[in-house]
């Protein structure tokens, strides 16, 4: 018998974060010029995705 329910698609979020952070890293280490930078490349990295919607949520809502 086969489930009607699948999570076939389910995973694809996860893959596109996981090339945007990788993307992200690549980005931030090869900008860095001090230190920090290359300090904070990684956490930049993660939380980039957060800033991106809270900035077009606040451009759009005013």
């Amino acid at each position: 018998m086969t489930s009607k329910s699948s999570a076939g698609g389910a995973a694809g979020g996860g893959a596109v974060y996981g090339i945007g952070f990788f993307g992200a890293a690549i980005y931030y280490f090869s900008a860095g010029d001090t230190f920090w930078d290359f300090a904070l490349a990684i956490p930049k990295a993660l939380v980039w995705p957060a800033i991106l919607v809270f900035e077009a949520l606040k451009s759009f809502y005013g």
